[in-house]
């Protein structure tokens, strides 16, 4: 009747005021629902301008070369003191130690770095990195000097290292921030250099971009081309065991030695170098002319008169690292790889974070 109603002219008002009623709230639904998704809509699009304009400030780089091994108990700074060239006593201060530990000849065994842990134990822990490949090795060369002391020895493989290196070389922006669960992650400055930034140790299931703000994640291999173009050793393809002297090796550059603690294994011929001031030669950042991938470690260097001028040690892309004279530093030098005999030459450079009087 109501539709009749309509087609024959005849209005009624109840009717009428139903029917505005229902298409009011039609449109008030639509309204609403499109102002929604509009508002949503420009919170998203907010939002990722938000993430794309948010500043990176640090890369951070796996590194698994690099293992973990924890050592516990209150004898440890005893013990330790007696085995590496730096001294456990400043550890509690600087939180972070760089160090080698020598055999009898005063040669290089192991590059290590300290982490002094703080824990609700009596007995704090510290941790130790070093290179994966001789992790069984440094913890059974530890166990052989252990002897009674109250100490106990155990890896880490829930641990992951990480470094972390500014975006901005020229104006680093400080301590990265930690996000989140700050408890579980050790982070400091590397005690070698502040080129090599921080490091980061945490569970290797947990990725640092979660948990240190403003980080994005860079390939591993460009944090080795940095430390080559710096010249920075690390590992036993730069410090060959039982081949590498640690002053030539740059250690004092490198805060790694303490000329004044008490004994510890290799002491005496590092000392006496030491004392003596001669130096003739040292580990350097080379720039190659060909790729590194294809050259023999070990290969001898010579200048273009033929004399002997040092030794390659390792590297990547076109930069590497060489067992220098210092005779012929400023000299070009050249190398014969073993693979198609064709002359590679290279340049040495002194870095920038050696001591003025170094360079």
């Amino acid at each position: 009747m109501h539709h009749l109603s309509l087609f024959l002219g005849v209005v009624n008002p109840t009717f009428m005021k139903k029917q505005a009623v229902k298409t009011f709230l039609t449109f008030s639904s639509v309204r609403r629902s499109l102002v929604w998704n509009n508002q949503n809509s420009i919170h998203r699009n907010y939002s990722k301008d938000q993430s794309k304009a948010r500043p990176t400030h640090f890369i951070c780089y796996s590194l698994p070369h690099r293992a973990v091994v924890k050592i516990h108990g209150r004898d440890r700074n005893s013990f330790l003191q007696g085995i590496i060239t730096n001294d456990m006593e400043l550890l509690d201060d600087e939180r972070c130690m760089y160090a080698h530990m020598l055999n009898v000849q005063g040669r290089t065994l192991y590059d290590i770095i300290l982490y002094s842990l703080t824990e609700k134990s009596t007995e704090p822990s510290l941790l130790l990195e070093c290179d994966s490949t001789v992790k069984e090795a440094i913890m059974k060369h530890l166990k052989v000097y252990k002897i009674r002391r109250k100490v106990s020895i155990t890896p880490c493989p829930e641990l992951a290292i990480w470094t972390l290196l500014a975006v901005c070389k020229d104006s680093p922006p400080g301590k990265p921030t930690i996000t989140a669960n700050k408890e579980d992650i050790v982070m400091e400055k590397d005690p070698r250099t502040e080129l090599m930034g921080w490091r980061l140790i945490l569970n290797h299931q947990v990725n640092p971009k979660d948990t240190v703000a403003s980080t994005e994640e860079g390939d591993p291999e460009e944090y080795h081309r940095h430390r080559y173009t710096i010249g920075l050793p690390e590992g036993v393809d730069d410090l060959p065991p039982g081949v590498a002297l640690p002053l030539e090796s740059n250690l004092v550059y490198m805060n790694g030695i303490n000329f004044r603690k008490g004994c510890y294994i290799g002491q005496e011929l590092t000392a006496r170098t030491h004392h003596t001031g001669v130096v003739r030669k040292r580990l350097m950042p080379v720039c190659l002319s060909a790729p590194a991938g294809g050259l023999e470690k070990g290969a001898a260097l010579q200048t273009n008169s033929g004399k002997p001028a040092g030794k390659y040690r390792a590297g990547k892309g076109d930069f590497g690292l060489g067992l220098i004279r210092l005779a012929h530093a400023k000299e070009p030098l050249a190398l014969k790889p073993s693979t198609d005999g064709s002359t590679v030459t290279l340049e040495a450079n002194v870095p920038q974070w050696w001591p003025e009087e170094a360079k």
